[in-house]
């Protein structure tokens, strides 16, 4: 009698616990959280080991401003449940707004490794190891200072990028599953095919009206072979002076920088190209812009005349292929010729291309 006594005062104790953090999480959701937060304050009166209520009372601090109330419910959380991808990634968020970026990344890293497809946390790592605008930002400036007469983009999907070049008078967008849901300019062609297959079967410089390319973005598939090919089709149209941008060159980790296609956080291993245009090709001149998510590369002094890649393709596949991620791990950022994300110096580097 006893014992079934027990448990059913246990069970409703459970029970209110639940209701009470329902309670709470509505109005986090409604943005009410001083409501919020009495709620969860009278919980932990009577229930101060409670970890999730400690970890919802540290988001709401930290929602309402209070990195460092927050970040003591966090930490008395992780203690409780050091396995929380959650707590983690909200004491990075704590520790970004605190300013102690170091700390940040710690416990970014650790709620991405208990976590790995976290978007979140992808996200925010991406940002506080390469803060700055955000490429779309970059390549917005990047097109509005260039003044592209000829644009070229591999990898449309929406067709948000292919709006900011306002200046050009031929645009040509390849990408084998477009979702573009506005009507086209007439200065503008989409080709819903594959690169390999729009390269085989068509003249770029005639879809120009018999010009080159000023600017070409090559955001297409994520894999080091598609990219390649990407880019030494696209140099064909090209001048010397001409700007071919190539986007996820500077993976955040092994974990997203995999060869297998995912929904998010995914670059890939594109970075395998710029090695090998360090390696092979050292006419170019190759800056990686460290702009969140993942980089953006700037590639000048291009050579219509280049056939190497392609004529080399298999022999290139095989040996950058082979390359395994842990080349990065000493010397990143000399390795992918990272660049800083400060638009005076972006500027001047596409204004005056320099060795």
């Amino acid at each position: 009698m006893l014992v079934s006594l027990f448990k059913d005062i246990f069970a409703n104790k459970t029970a209110r616990v639940e209701e009470e953090l329902d309670r709470a999480k509505l109005l986090v959701r409604d943005s009410q959280f001083n409501s919020a937060s009495m709620i969860l304050d009278a919980l932990l009166q009577r229930d101060p080991d409670n970890a999730s209520a400690l970890l919802l009372r540290g988001a709401v601090k930290r929602l309402l401003n209070n990195p460092h109330e927050a970040k003591a419910d966090l930490l008395r959380a992780q203690v409780l449940h050091a396995d929380s991808g959650d707590c983690h990634f909200e004491l990075a968020l704590c520790y970004a707004m605190i300013g102690d970026t170091r700390q940040a990344i710690v416990c970014g890293e650790r709620a991405r490794q208990i976590v790995p497809g976290s978007a979140a946390a992808f996200s925010l790592l991406t940002q506080l190891q390469l803060p700055g605008d955000y490429y779309f930002d970059v390549l917005t400036r990047i097109l509005g200072y260039l003044k592209p007469r000829t644009y070229v983009e591999i990898g449309v999907f929406q067709g948000s990028s292919l709006r900011l070049a306002t200046s050009a008078s031929a645009i040509v967008g390849i990408d084998p599953d477009p979702k573009i849901d506005w009507v086209l300019g007439p200065h503008m062609k989409v080709f819903k095919t594959t690169s390999d297959d729009f390269f085989a079967t068509q003249d770029l410089g005639a879809e120009l009206g018999g010009r080159s390319v000023d600017l070409a973005f090559i955001d297409g598939m994520h894999q080091f072979e598609f990219a390649m090919r990407d880019f030494a089709n696209v140099e064909r149209y090209c001048r010397r002076d001409s700007v071919v941008l190539i986007h996820d060159c500077y993976p955040l980790d092994e974990e997203s920088a995999g060869r297998e296609p995912r929904a998010s956080s995914w670059s890939g291993d594109v970075w395998r190209l710029i090695v090998l245009l360090k390696k092979y090709r050292p006419d170019l001149l190759i800056h990686t812009i460290g702009t969140a998510p993942t980089g953006l590369a700037v590639i000048q002094n291009l050579d219509p005349g280049s056939t190497w890649l392609l004529d080399n393709r298999d022999r290139l596949y095989q040996e950058f292929l082979a390359l395994d991620y842990s080349y990065l791990d000493d010397g990143k950022q000399i390795k992918l010729n990272l660049f800083p994300n400060e638009w005076a110096a972006i500027e001047e580097m596409i204004r005056t291309p320099s060795r």
